[in-house]
């Protein structure tokens, strides 16, 4: 048998190189993986101090002076120290902060966008004591709102310990703001197009309800609250849903509170089914209705 010319064999492939990651002048900018993704650099130790162990300033008057500069520092771990100093002046001297507290807000905002998680938590916890603070002046700054809603986005993403801040904050804003005003931010993220997002809307719009007065429910719209729940009710997430069963329950026990007629748990329910079929689709009011004689 005639051996092959090695001439006319086909020629051997040569494996292409790989691409090397593209290495940053600057430390501090991410790096590009091979796959051309963003890659961080690795984090540092961040301390996160409670906030019953932060310290008062000896001289806040001049140190509020350089905060918004430090808060400008393009050192993320600057940053993080600059934040922790934002917390110890509302914890300790939170008049100081009064002038400067929308641009903070903006800084807060800024710091929760950024892709590492120390920093986003420690703008989260930041966030707690402005909360704690300052309360219902917060409902009147523009800023608010895009507050919230990163609050509401940290607390619906996957990284836990970043998750878990964002619940607290969120609780802590229910129970130092005003419920009307927060109520009236909230009932925009209730339908948000994100079902992560909107179930955290839920759960903090439920806790919100059930620490309402009769005469704020009726201020804000007790068949509004009703419409909210009866929507969420049909949600895909169970977490939006359990808040909103919660929301039913709040709602008929101070929408039935002033009945003390004999037989009155069966007048309670009949006025709440006479409410329910007014102002719900049949669907939705049967639904509300349920949710009580089951009780």
């Amino acid at each position: 048998m005639a051996l092959r010319n090695i001439e006319n064999a086909l020629p051997i492939s040569q494996e292409r190189p790989k691409k090397l990651p593209k290495l940053s002048k600057n430390p501090e900018i991410c790096l590009n993986d091979e796959n051309n993704n963003i890659v961080p650099p690795p984090e540092s130790t961040i301390d996160y101090v409670a906030s019953e162990n932060l310290k008062p300033f000896p001289d806040p008057e001049s140190s509020v002076q350089r905060l918004l500069e430090e808060l400008a520092s393009k050192d993320w771990i600057k940053v993080c120290e600059s934040l922790n100093n934002t917390r110890r002046f509302a914890v300790h001297h939170s008049s100081l902060l009064l002038p400067i507290l929308e641009k903070l807000m903006v800084v807060m905002v800024k710091a929760m966008k950024n892709p590492r998680s120390a920093l986003c938590k420690t703008s989260i916890m930041a966030c707690s004591d402005i909360f704690i603070a300052f309360g219902e002046k917060l409902t009147l700054l523009k800023t608010m709102d895009d507050l919230l809603l990163q609050l509401l986005m940290k607390a619906s993403q996957d990284k836990k310990f970043v998750c878990e801040e964002a619940d607290k904050a969120l609780n802590t804003m229910v129970n130092s703001v005003s419920r009307l005003s927060l109520l009236r931010k909230l009932k925009t993220y209730v339908r948000h197009s994100n079902p992560r997002v909107r179930a955290k809307a839920a759960v903090s719009t439920s806790n919100c309800v059930s620490k309402m007065e009769v005469n704020e429910m009726e201020e804000f719209g007790m068949v509004v609250i009703a419409q909210m729940a009866a929507d969420l009710l049909n949600d895909k997430l169970p977490e939006a849903r359990e808040a909103a069963r919660s929301m039913v329950n709040s709602v008929y026990g101070k929408f039935t509170w002033n009945e003390e007629e004999e037989g009155e748990e069966g007048n309670k329910q009949e006025a709440w089914q006479r409410f329910c079929e007014k102002n719900l689709t049949w669907l939705n009011a049967q639904a509300m209705i349920k949710i009580v004689s089951s009780q």
